[in-house]
């Protein structure tokens, strides 16, 4: 306590500062390679995709993102085992920001795509397990972290790959794409408005709807999925039938034309991905930023800390500047290390993502955004066969999933006893 008291002003400086840097990881590595399939697929530029997540990101992080957060992310460990010690939640959660937001840094500049979650989630099981002990790690939890490595991969791969399916089988095989992209892709868009809008109503929105004090139960959103769905669908006829056919491009590529349409259905995924995204996943950075705050103002440990609206501005602005700074090395990778992405492939992906994060929030499975895409763009290479994947490119970003979690606690040990060092 007396250590708060003393020192309470540099560590409330430090928690921000820590704060706006893992916010800035968050936008430089999850924000990109939720945008990559976008940009690597040539239906937005990167100038574009940095607009649409400025508003769109900013806005769900922002509006959305505002829940009472928990003081430790995810229920790994208990934070009233530090009542007698708050010093040592604020150094821990210090730690894990700027552990985090290293390893982010890291995996950043060498374009491997990897979980904000697990790099948080890692840094806070490393500085728990020498703060207070080994024991005091819900191991259950981080087990069940660890196995959306397999899950969210496999699962959005799947999905993915049938729907590549049917768009060639349906549209791209077949003698005239064009016209049969006119009569089907009013079908995707559907698919894509009631898609979206249940990411967004399930991971976006939820944390407004309990602010105002009611919950949707799942056929109401899926009413509310289902209307949004027929208005893009309409939407989409609607500017599908200003694009004109093309013939002489066709003589170069007989699906330049198709690609056109798919480019428009990607505008709104990538919308609506930035806005489920941004209010899912500030939490990452700003959850701990908060507890530390709180514990540094009141001097004691609580089991929930309130989020000030200045805390979210922060965040939004640290993942947006992240994105705008150094997304394009991870949008790269996305977009085209793993496999050579179109319009009609992204959007299978970007599709296949988000019926996966709706299954899996349905029934309770834990998973990851990245690994999700990453896996809904295997699938969709794999739909064109082996040999349009990059083995190597896939083995990097394999070996730097399962690195995320103890890179993120060996660096957060080091950071807490600097602290502990530094301050006690």
């Amino acid at each position: 306590m007396d250590v708060l008291n003393e020192y309470g002003q540099i560590l409330l400086i430090l928690a921000i500062i820590f704060g706006v840097f893992m916010a800035w990881g968050v936008g430089a590595n999850d924000v990109a390679n939720a945008m990559g399939t976008s940009v690597g697929s040539g239906a937005i530029t990167l100038k574009q995709a940095i607009i649409i997540a400025m508003i769109f990101e900013f806005a769900g992080a922002y509006l959305a993102g505002g829940e009472v957060t928990a003081t430790i992310r995810k229920g790994i460990i208990d934070p009233l085992s530090l009542q007698g010690t708050p010093e040592y939640l604020v150094y821990g959660m210090l730690s894990a920001l700027l552990a985090a937001g290293t390893w982010l840094l890291i995996a950043s500049m060498l374009g491997w795509p990897v979980s904000t979650t697990h790099s948080i989630v890692g840094a806070i099981v490393g500085f728990a397990a020498v703060a207070i002990s080994v024991d005091a790690v819900n191991w259950g939890k981080v087990g069940t972290i660890a196995a959306s490595w397999v899950v969210s991969p496999l699962l959005a791969g799947t999905v993915s790959y049938m729907l590549f399916r049917s768009v060639q089988k349906l549209i791209l095989d077949t003698d005239n794409p064009f016209e049969n992209a006119k009569r089907y892709i009013p079908v995707y868009m559907f698919m894509v408005g009631f898609m979206i809008t249940m990411v967004t109503l399930i991971k976006g929105l939820k944390h407004v709807f309990k602010d105002m004090g009611f919950k949707l139960s799942y056929p109401e959103m899926f009413l509310i999925a289902g209307i949004v769905g027929i208005l893009v669908a309409m939407l989409g006829t609607y500017l599908m039938s200003r694009i004109k056919r093309d013939v002489t491009a066709e003589e170069d590529d007989r699906f330049a034309n198709v690609e056109k349409v798919f480019a428009i259905l990607m505008v709104f995924t990538a919308c609506a991905m930035a806005f489920a995204h941004g209010s899912n996943d500030v939490a990452n950075a700003v959850g701990p930023m908060a507890a530390a705050i709180a514990t540094i103002k009141s001097g004691a440990i609580a089991a929930k800390s309130t989020m000030p609206s200045w805390i979210l501005l922060a965040g939004g602005i640290g993942i947006v500047v992240g994105l705008a700074t150094y997304g394009y090395k991870v949008m790269g990778t996305i977009g085209k290390k793993i496999t050579e992405l179109t319009p009609s492939r992204g959007f299978a992906a970007e599709l296949g993502a988000s019926c996966t994060v709706v299954l899996a929030s349905g029934i309770g499975l834990p998973i990851s955004t990245t690994h999700t895409l990453v896996g809904a763009v295997l699938g969709v290479g794999l739909a064109r066969g082996i040999a349009a994947l990059n083995l190597r490119m896939i083995g990097s970003i394999f070996t730097s999933w399962v690195i995320t979690l103890p890179a993120g606690a060996i660096l957060s040990i080091l950071f807490f006893y600097v602290f502990k060092g530094i301050f006690s």
